[in-house]
């Protein structure tokens, strides 16, 4: 199973873990599988069967473009980025 690594705002829908192993081959399976054992994840990071605009993800350290189509391995690392807002312009 993959490691799915909790942003901090969202540790609370998982009782506090920071990591939780979550079965699936795609951004997508996780993120329908995160949902299904921490209810209301899904709605946090996904709008319009898209991965929300302010989060980025990550699999195995690199940011993906493929979004809710990136292939996860069983050995991956999946993280949830919420975007950090811009400096002075």
């Amino acid at each position: 199973m993959a490691t799915v690594h909790i942003p901090s705002l969202m540790q609370k829908m998982t009782d506090g873990k920071q990591t939780v192993e979550v079965e699936g081959s795609t951004v997508r399976r996780i993120i329908d599988n995160l949902d299904e054992a921490y209810p209301g994840m899904k709605e946090r990071l996904v709008a319009d069967n898209k991965v929300k605009p302010n989060i980025s993800v990550a699999v195995d350290g690199v940011v993906t473009s493929m979004g809710m189509l990136e292939k996860v391995r069983e050995e991956s690392e999946v993280f949830f980025l919420p975007a950090i807002g811009g400096g002075a312009g």
